[in-house]
């Protein structure tokens, strides 16, 4: 029964990254390179920082923590850049780290994750780790999105040909 348990948190952490990483991809696809590092106040963060950060928050937990690999992540970096990717870079960069932390979640085991660690100064199980990872993802997705749609003025059309206003039923 652990064994189902563990699987079927693998596959639904798994199933929400790939669901974040297709609505940034449909986002990415409306935008100029120049959108991407846009900023539109001194308070706020271009879309490339957005990129860079997830990338780097995701291999700090999802990577270097869970994968007991070395943590040295710069995060003020992250936010100091200006340019130096292109977009199709960004959703590479993106792509590669969501897929190198889907390899290290498929390989844990039961006992790594229960295991508590301390990642930027909090503790978290393994599970907690690639909860905040969906999280964390799932919250910058979607301010990629509302700039995104304030840049262009559109309905991104996530479930474009999908009807949600389907009933809840039993399987």
């Amino acid at each position: 029964m652990k064994e189902e348990i563990s699987q079927e948190f693998k596959e639904q952490i798994s199933y929400r990254l790939d669901e974040s990483l297709r609505m940034i991809t449909i986002s990415f696809d409306q935008l100029s390179e120049d959108d991407i590092w846009k900023r539109f106040n001194q308070s706020s963060n271009s879309i490339g920082n957005l990129m860079l950060h997830l990338c780097g928050n995701i291999t700090q937990y999802g990577i270097a923590s869970l994968g007991g690999l070395e943590d040295e992540r710069d995060r003020d970096t992250e936010f100091e850049a200006k340019e130096g990717f292109l977009k199709e870079e960004l959703l590479l960069k993106l792509n590669e780290t969501l897929e190198q932390a889907k390899t290290i979640l498929f390989d844990c085991t039961i006992s790594e994750l229960m295991r508590k660690r301390e990642v930027q100064g909090f503790v978290f199980s393994g599970i907690g780790i690639m909860i905040h990872v969906t999280e964390h993802l799932s919250y910058h997705t979607g301010q990629i999105a509302f700039w995104t749609k304030q840049l262009k003025n559109k309905d991104l059309g996530f479930y474009e040909g999908m009807d949600l206003n389907i009933k809840n039923k039993e399987n």
